[in-house]
């Protein structure tokens, strides 16, 4: 999956929670819709451009502040490799 596309739909999906009123459920909101909605190829994708860059930002886009805080807190949550409980 190529993640110029994924990108601004998890900035979308950053967006909507963002504007919810308490942080840490905002957080979590971000991370069950990954792992609720997105297939694992899409999750490895994303884990993918977050290994290659740590900071978010390439030439391909922009990953939100609150969409990599999410990422970074709960990856081994979401991880497509580790069984789900």
């Amino acid at each position: 999956m190529n993640s110029k596309s994924l990108i601004p739909m998890i900035n979308r999906i950053g967006t909507f929670f963002e504007s919810q009123p308490n942080r840490e459920e905002s957080l979590e909101g971000i991370a069950n819709h990954i792992r609720l909605f997105w297939d694992p190829r899409m999750r490895q994708s994303l884990y993918n451009y977050v290994d290659q860059h740590p900071d978010g930002k390439s030439e391909r886009g922009e990953l939100s502040a609150i969409v990599m805080e999410s990422i970074t807190r709960y990856r081994d949550k979401l991880d497509p490799a580790a069984p789900t409980a």
